[in-house]
């Protein structure tokens, strides 16, 4: 898979640009209106709680300046004036001494009044106390309004899913579209519920303890601001240098979840081609590719915490330098330096916070815009509306000048006309990639025809609505599919309707299903997985063909329906279907031409064109492109037996 088809599947294609941080962003942003009472709930409860931690400092700042008013109280005798104290030290050379205390509010002879400094500390614990409880229902509230927006984005990622056509995933692997609606989607929640309100509380505690700063001391908050530049440039600079490596990690872990799905589901094949260690190497390849992306992303995004620590610590050292000089001067009090000293703490460490968050933020953003592709993704044009449906759906199908192709430069079905009247079973042969199993993906709307029409009853297929065209069509392709849950639940599964356990079984019986069944430890309500182990590839194709019986469809689709299962079961189930089809327009699919003998009209086609029609005595005799088909089969069947 080295080409260029190769890398489109392995998740290279559309996905390779660069991500868009800032577009991006306010998309995800976007997803969240739908809770906007919760957001304004949330962010009334972190403006209280902020502005009471904020709130908080100041207040045990006071019980600070109580304190040490009480030590320096008790210094001098009683009976004299604050005013007299410092007049006194200036006369004796202590003017700085005098300076630095005048800002203190102390009465000489009075030590610490220990009742106000415990009504002081009592409402400053309350305040925290406060913004604690109001900041535990902001988590919760965060929480609820991220799983309510991650519910409706897998509501999202599963409903385009849906309207996503089929030709979206014939390019892409099925472990990478596993990855964008799994991993993805969980990234995005945990991201979310990891830094959404930290960084609310973060931003408004920046704003709430700036404004205290300055109403404690302009000068000194100019100081704290002076650090703040070249924060911005750390977080700038190292955030632009992980962000790629961020998109490149969750490439690599879709790529690497597609090559484990696909290594997984085909485990048989893998051992029996001897392709073990192969495989092995290609998964270190892309683990290796994991790893370096993964590494890069965190080492340059984990830089951030460091350096703005460092910033910080230069901060705290330019406040208690200039705050002690404040204070020494008589301009500021002890308190109110302690206050400071709490702020430009409380400010460094928020932004200290937001930096280290920028990781989980980018990884958060790569993967939303790997959803945002998979919703931008090209859907199938919509159902008209309201749809038309045949006055009586008997099951006449035309084909009228119909041209199809998957890529617009390689033509591989042109101008092809047919009309199957309704009851008739048409068999369509011809060489692998001749368009047989093309045309019925067109009849199904799989995929729309480039030109032409296709009518059922006379109605135009592109009028109807696909669910009503696909409700009276039933299908048995030669890949089995089977769910985990029981057999009868399997073959239920064809009807859209509650059925019986009766109907189930007479199903089952209908198609040569019920004898084995019986034989299993739990009959009908045996549990079998995805992968249909238990039973063997032919009971699979039996329980499908059950399935199809049980839908009770006008138009059938058999696409080698009996390869899978032995030459007495086949005889079997050409029975059955004769019986099934019987009155029902059919269309088999064949490569083994001696189970399509009795076929009303067989199509032989080649390179996407009907290049003859007939019955099977009718097209022998013409000794063409049929004959020579049905003769080599009969000559490996000799050699065969030979």
């Amino acid at each position: 898979m080295a080409g260029p088809m190769g890398r489109m599947m392995a998740g290279g294609g559309p996905d390779q640009r660069s991500l868009d941080f800032k577009v991006s962003g306010k998309r995800l942003i976007s997803h969240f209106k739908p809770e906007r009472l919760t957001i304004y709930a949330l962010l009334f409860c972190v403006v209280v709680s902020v502005g009471l931690s904020v709130a908080g400092p100041k207040i045990l700042g006071e019980a600070t300046d109580l304190v040490f008013a009480g030590i320096v109280g008790r210094q001098f005798d009683s009976g004299m004036t604050k005013a007299q104290v410092l007049a006194g030290m200036r006369e004796r050379g202590d003017s700085e001494i005098a300076d630095m205390l005048r800002s203190t509010d102390f009465t000489p002879g009075q030590g610490i009044d220990f009742g106000a400094v415990g009504s002081v500390l009592l409402f400053a614990l309350a305040v925290f106390v406060v913004a604690g409880l109001l900041m535990a229902v902001a988590t919760r509230l965060v929480n609820r309004a991220v799983n309510r927006t991650m519910y409706r984005m897998r509501e999202d990622v599963q409903a385009k899913l849906s309207r996503l056509p089929l030709s979206y995933f014939d390019k892409s692997r099925r472990g990478e579209v596993l990855s964008r609606a799994t991993n993805d989607i969980d990234n995005i929640g945990q991201t979310l519920q990891q830094s959404m309100g930290q960084l609310i509380n973060s931003v408004l505690t920046i704003i709430g303890v700036l404004a205290m700063m300055f109403w404690v001391s302009w000068l000194l908050a100019l100081v704290a601001l002076v650090t703040v530049p070249l924060s911005f440039l750390v977080a700038t600079r190292v955030g632009k240098r992980s962000q790629p490596h961020f998109v490149q990690q969750w490439r690599s872990t879709g790529k690497l979840n597609a090559h484990v799905e696909e290594m997984y589901t085909g485990h048989t094949l893998v051992k029996v081609f001897g392709r073990q260690e192969e495989s092995a190497a290609q998964f270190a390849e892309q683990n290796e590719a994991l790893y370096e992306a993964g590494f890069k992303a965190q080492f340059n995004s984990g830089v951030m915490q460091p350096l703005m620590l460092f910033v910080s610590n230069i901060n705290y050292v330019l406040v208690a330098v200039v705050g002690g000089l404040r204070v020494a001067s008589g301009s500021l009090s002890i308190g109110d330096v302690q206050a400071f000293i709490q702020y430009s703490r409380q400010f460094s460490m928020p932004l200290t916070q937001v930096a280290s968050m920028a990781n989980l933020v980018q990884s958060g953003v790569a993967s939303a815009e790997r959803i945002f592709e998979l919703l931008d993704a090209e859907e199938q044009d919509a159902d008209p509306v309201p749809g038309v449906r045949p006055e009586e759906l008997r099951g006449r199908v035309a084909l009228e000048g119909v041209s199809f192709r998957y890529d617009p430069d390689k033509p591989l079905i042109e101008d092809l006309s047919l009309t199957v009247e309704p009851g008739h079973t048409v068999a369509i042969v011809g060489p692998t990639g001749a368009g047989k199993t093309t045309l019925v993906n067109l009849l199904m709307r799989f995929y729309d025809v480039s030109s032409g029409r296709i009518t059922l009853d006379g109605v135009d297929i592109a009028r109807m609505s696909r669910d009503e065209l696909r409700a009276g069509i039933g299908m048995v392709l030669q890949d089995t599919w089977l769910f985990g849950g029981t057999i009868a639940e399997n073959i239920a599964y064809g009807a859209a309707r509650e059925v019986t356990r009766g109907e189930i079984e007479e199903a089952a019986r209908a198609a040569h299903a019920d004898r084995f069944i019986r034989t299993l430890p739990d009959g009908y309500d045996t549990v079998i997985d995805d992968e249909g182990s238990g039973v063997s590839a032919g009971e699979k194709q039996l329980i499908t063909i059950a399935r199809a019986f049980l839908s009770d469809p006008v138009i059938l689709v058999l696409d080698e329906a009996t390869s899978s299962v032995d030459t007495r079961t086949e005889v079997l189930i050409q029975k059955a279907m004769a019986k099934l089809a019987h009155g029902r327009t059919s269309f088999v699919i064949a490569h083994r031409l001696s189970t399509i003998r009795d076929a009303d009209t067989i199509l032989v086609m080649e390179n996407g064109s009907i290049v003859e029609q007939g019955a099977h005595g009718e097209l022998l005799a013409a000794d063409g492109a049929y004959a020579r088909l049905y003769k080599a089969q009969f000559a490996q069947a000799v050699a065969e037996v030979d």
